[in-house]
């Protein structure tokens, strides 16, 4: 089993460091804050016009323009989206770092695949919180913490590891648990989960199983509550308790099914497949063409968001989430977007 560390066991190095935060989007804003009420001395990085500027300003933080951010931090996050990380770092990150500062990334992937180049005087690390930004500020203010993972790619100084450390503890993560993993390994778990599991793996299953249903004569509104709506369910109770606390939870005859139909949609072509996804992953097959989508301007991917956006489980969804909330926001007893007699 590998290593949990929690808030005794991480010093508070990062408290005597100055720290700039690029980016204020989901994960920036958490970690600038969760710093700042941990007691740190932040900036976040902007370029000029960012409608983020005004946003940090007004939560009481320090902004300037990414470069000057680098030049007056000691301790750097990278917190740009993916696309957006190579460009800005080779031009506004790297000529500002000082020997002896510590570059953070949350996510390995540009490291990992070779889109940015660290000085080597510059230590280099990992704070990867595992879930989104929001949570990991609402976990904060509740006094609990979001699990992160850390890696140390390079310990010029011989102090990158304590310092890693720290900062994870300072946006919060030691209070649940940070565990240790390195760059590559970050990188192709995270993709391969993201891909054939949590968004690219369920959304296609999410799909089929509507237009099973659809295809079949069963109302689209009917196969959007079986197939899709009551997923949340599911996924709370694994949150909970994992498989087990589910299968405890649904009936003898769901329990049932499950062991009997699971192995008939995920069989051997679904799983040789799966082992398709990870070796693009890690051949850096697919890093080059995300990289190149990215250089052409993205318009296939553009295309593929649009196409999704007009499939009939989004619209029959919407239709779905709209009278909910129509019925919810109607006074008890009375017909649902109707006035009280």
């Amino acid at each position: 089993m590998a290593r949990v560390y929690r808030e005794g066991d991480i010093g508070n190095e990062i408290a005597q460091k100055r720290i700039a935060v690029l980016g204020f989007g989901s994960q920036g804003h958490a970690h600038a804050l969760n710093l700042r009420d941990s007691g740190c001395e932040v900036t976040v990085g902007l370029y000029r016009g960012s409608a983020s500027w005004p946003k940090a300003e007004e939560a009481g933080l320090r902004v300037a323009e990414i470069p000057e951010a680098v030049r007056w931090a000691e301790v750097v996050m990278m917190l740009l989206p993916d696309e957006r990380q190579p460009p800005v770092f080779r031009e506004q990150v790297a000529p500002n770092l000082a020997e002896g500062n510590l570059m953070l990334f949350a996510h390995g992937f540009n490291v990992h695949f070779n889109q940015v180049s660290v000085p080597p005087e510059v230590d280099l690390g990992l704070v990867a919180p595992k879930g989104p930004g929001h949570v990991l500020r609402s976990l904060y203010e509740e006094g609990k913490g979001m699990p992160a993972l850390f890696a140390v790619g390079r310990d010029a100084t011989g102090q990158a590891r304590d310092l890693v450390l720290s900062y994870a503890k300072g946006i919060g993560c030691a209070r649940a648990g940070v565990l240790e993993t390195t760059f590559a390994e970050e990188t192709e778990t995270d993709l391969f989960g993201e891909q054939a599991v949590l968004c690219g793996g369920l959304s296609a299953l999410l799909k089929a199983g509507f237009e099973t249903l659809v295809e079949a004569g069963y109302q689209p509104e009917l196969a959007y509550y079986e197939c899709v709506n009551e997923l949340k369910l599911i996924v709370d109770l694994i949150y909970e308790g994992g498989l087990a606390r589910t299968r405890y939870s649904v009936s003898n005859t769901a329990e049932y099914g499950d062991y009997t139909a699971g192995p008939k949609v995920i069989d051997e072509g679904v799983r040789e497949r799966m082992r398709e996804i990870l070796a693009d992953i890690q051949s850096g097959r697919f890093a080059k063409e995300w990289v190149l989508e990215n250089q052409a301007g993205g318009s296939s991917f553009l295309a593929m968001r649009r196409r999704e956006a007009e499939h009939m489980v989004e619209k029959v969804g919407a239709e779905l989430r709209a009278l909910a909330a129509e019925g919810a926001q109607s006074p008890a007893g009375s017909p649902a977007g109707g006035e009280s007699r």
